[in-house]
């Protein structure tokens, strides 16, 4: 159980999110309930259901000193969040179809022969798909469970800050994961603000939506 009182109305989550970039370094999230944060993000919809997202949750020290020349110019969240969470986009995510939909029917979700159906056919267009659009694909997912990780976060009484600058020619070899399978998609400080976010502005919908 989470030792900091969830925010339960999701307007207030909404509205109360900011991008962070000082935390309380004495704040840690516990190992329990970062696994429960990312239970609730992987909720997150995606492409057939394939979940291609994969994440590192960098909290040691010494994971921490590995990090921090790769996002030089946010040194300060990686030093003092609770943790940063790597995102990644898998290009194999098809691996793991039979996995799901085996599950799935388990769970009574989907009936055995829909199951078959769907892997026979799902398998093979995977199979034949160009590289650039699995990674476009990836990348659409994977930011998807990011919003919704840092929804969560805030629902749980944390913070965030989505980082995208980084070296993401370098990150995920860095941490033991093949860069030729894993699309860097974002860092995502996590922890307790010590500082405020900033409030922000926003264009007027009607600066940015048509209507047809």
């Amino acid at each position: 159980m989470s030792s900091v009182q969830k925010v339960q109305d999701f307007l207030e989550v909404v509205k109360s999110r900011r991008s962070v970039r000082y935390y309380d370094s004495s704040v840690k999230i516990s190992r329990e309930e970062m696994t429960q944060m990312l239970e609730e993000s992987v909720l997150a919809p995606s492409s057939v259901n394939t979940q291609p997202w994969r994440f590192v949750v960098i909290e040691s020290p010494e994971a921490k000193a590995k990090l921090l020349p790769l996002a030089k110019f946010n040194g300060n969240q990686v030093e003092t969040s609770s943790a940063v969470i790597a995102v990644f986009g898998d290009l194999n995510f098809a691996d793991y179809m039979e996995e799901i939909f085996g599950k799935a029917v388990e769970l009574g979700h989907m009936p055995q022969d829909v199951m078959e159906k769907q892997l026979a056919s799902y398998s093979s267009y995977f199979e034949s798909l160009p590289v650039e659009l699995k990674r476009d694909s990836v990348l659409i997912d994977a930011a998807l469970v990011s919003m919704q990780f840092m929804l969560v976060a805030r629902a749980h009484g944390y913070d965030t800050n989505p980082i995208g600058g980084y070296e993401k020619d370098q990150i995920a070899e860095a941490f033991g994961l093949d860069p030729e399978r894993h699309v860097p998609v974002m860092l995502i400080s996590v922890g307790k603000a010590a500082k405020a976010g900033h409030s922000s502005a926003r264009l007027d919908i009607a600066r940015t939506t048509e209507w047809r």
